[in-house]
C-alpha cells in the first residue's frame, strides 16, 4: 500500500463518488464521529456521490439511506440496496432474494446461529441481528470480550460447513445463503439508480475500507483506500487497497475526504 499522498492529483480530479465501509471506517470505537459525518456531507456538497457499503442490517440501512448525507446504501454484505428518492418521497429497495426466500433463510440461520455460539465459547449472536433480513452475524468483539483469531476462524469455518458464505469484518463474522457480495450489489445500485456502468467507470470512484470483508472492493477499485487500522489485520486481508491513510477509523475517512476535495478546487 502506498501513502495516500501518492494518490495522483490528476486521478483525484476525476473522482465522481466515494463508496465506504461503516464500522471502523466511518465509525471510531463504535461511534460515528462529527468529523466523519461532516466529511460525508462535504463530499455531497462538492457534488460527489456518497454510498456506504456495509455488513450492517436492513433496519439500520433504512435509517442511513433516509437520514444521512448519502445517495444510497448497500447493506448486509450485498443482500440489498436502499435509496431514498427525496423527490418522490419514497424509499427504493432492491433485494437479491424475494420475501418468501428471506423468511425461509432466516429460520435456518437462527438455528445455525444457536449451534455456533454453543460450539465457540465467548461468541454471541450480534445485538443487531433482530434488524437483519438476510444474514447471520456472530459477534466476536463488539459487545463481547475480543476473541482470538483462532475462534474467529472457527466461526467462519462452521458457517461454511453449513453451506453459508462467510466473511469476517472488524467486529462480526457474517454468513448467508448465496454467492452475492458487496461489489455485485454496488454495481446493481449504480446501474439502476445512476445509469453508471461501474466496470467502465471504476477509475472515477474511490472505495474506503478497513477489514478482510472489504477485499473484493479493494481489488476492484484502482483507487481504493484503507484507513490506517487495516494494518491491524496483517495478512488476513486477501487483497490490499492501493493507498493507506495516516489516521485510523473515522479520522482516516476524513483524511481521505480532505485529500479528495483539495483536488476538486481549481
Amino acid at each position: 500500500m502506498k501513502p495516500l499522498t501518492e494518490f495522483p492529483l490528476g486521478a483525484r480530479r476525476t473522482i465522481r463518488g466515494v463508496f465506504c465501509d461503516i464500522d471502523d471506517t466511518l465509525s471510531t470505537a463504535g461511534r460515528l464521529t462529527a468529523e466523519a459525518y461532516s466529511a460525508m456531507q462535504h463530499l455531497q456538497q462538492a457534488g460527489l456521490l456518497v454510498i456506504p457499503v456495509t455488513g450492517r442490517p436492513a433496519g439500520w440501512c433504512d435509517h442511513i439511506a433516509r437520514m444521512w448525507p448519502v445517495d444510497g446504501v448497500v447493506g448486509e454484505n450485498g443482500a440489498f440496496y436502499f435509496r431514498h428518492d427525496r423527490t418522490a418521497h419514497k424509499m427504493r429497495r432492491h433485494f437479491v432474494h424475494d420475501v418468501a426466500t428471506r423468511m425461509e433463510h432466516r429460520a435456518r440461520l437462527a438455528q445455525i446461529g444457536r449451534e455456533i455460539i454453543a460450539a465457540v465459547p465467548g461468541s454471541a449472536i450480534a445485538t443487531d441481528q433482530h434488524y437483519r433480513e438476510t444474514d447471520l452475524a456472530i459477534d466476536f468483539c463488539e459487545d463481547v470480550p475480543s476473541l482470538p483469531p483462532s475462534a474467529i476462524d472457527e466461526i467462519a469455518l462452521r458457517m461454511e460447513k453449513y453451506g453459508l458464505t462467510a466473511k469476517v469484518s472488524s467486529i462480526h463474522v457474517n454468513g448467508w445463503f448465496g454467492s452475492y457480495d458487496k461489489l455485485g450489489m454496488t454495481k446493481t445500485l449504480m446501474r439502476e439508480a445512476f445509469a453508471v456502468d461501474l466496470d467502465a467507470a471504476r477509475d472515477n470512484y474511490v472505495f474506503v475500507g478497513d477489514s478482510p470483508n472489504d477485499a473484493p472492493m479493494f481489488g476492484y477499485f484502482p483507487h481504493a483506500v484503507g484507513v490506517a487500522n487495516i494494518l491491524d489485520f496483517g495478512a488476513r486481508v486477501a487483497t490490499l487497497p492501493a493507498y493507506v491513510t495516516v489516521q485510523r477509523c473515522g479520522a482516516g475517512f476524513a483524511e481521505t475526504t480532505e485529500y479528495l476535495l483539495a483536488a476538486q478546487s481549481p
